[in-house]
């Protein structure tokens, strides 16, 4: 018989993905922030950068500091994703000077994500990613790595994450 303690608790991908949708729909639309959307945001990035870190550190518990920054987003692009969205980055581009561009093509948060109009579903799609550049902040910054990460959709669902490296500590 297995140890409860080293059992791990999984929830599925679908309930998830209703908690960020509703977490997302509560904040932009919460009468505090309804005049300033840039608000709302803040709130969606620091609750996923609350998120990142500690699942950063849940991640790497067992593996230590990497050599570079570059192996850092290898991780961030394989191991870190395939756990917040159940697969690997598709594509990653760097110009080896501290910007890495990352591109999901079908990003689970807006595989689903239909509205009546076209400009709807783009506004909403913007909410959309912003706790999720929240979650690789924080993951980057457990890490020790302080950067900006904003997103990209030019053609649903697919992202592009460009994380701009501030430091390294």
């Amino acid at each position: 018989m297995s140890n409860p303690a080293k059992q791990r608790t999984e929830v599925a991908a679908s309930t998830l993905e209703l908690l960020h949708s509703e977490m997302v729909e509560y904040t932009t639309n919460d009468s505090k922030y309804s005049s300033h959307k840039e608000k709302a945001y803040t709130v969606l990035e620091d609750m996923g950068f609350k998120v990142g870190i500690r699942l950063g550190e849940r991640l790497t518990r067992d593996k230590g500091r990497f050599a570079d920054n570059l192996d850092t987003i290898k991780f961030i692009c394989k191991d870190f994703w395939s756990e917040c969205f159940k697969k690997n980055v598709d594509n990653l581009k760097t110009n080896h000077k501290g910007t890495y561009v990352l591109h999901d093509s079908k990003f689970t948060y807006l595989t689903r994500l239909s509205l009546s109009t076209p400009e709807e579903t783009a506004n909403a799609a913007k909410n959309h990613v912003v706790f999720s550049c929240g979650i690789i902040r924080g993951c980057l910054s457990s890490l020790g790595v302080e950067a900006f990460v904003t997103a990209e959709i030019n053609a649903l669902p697919s992202v592009l994450f460009k994380v701009i490296e501030i430091s390294r500590q």
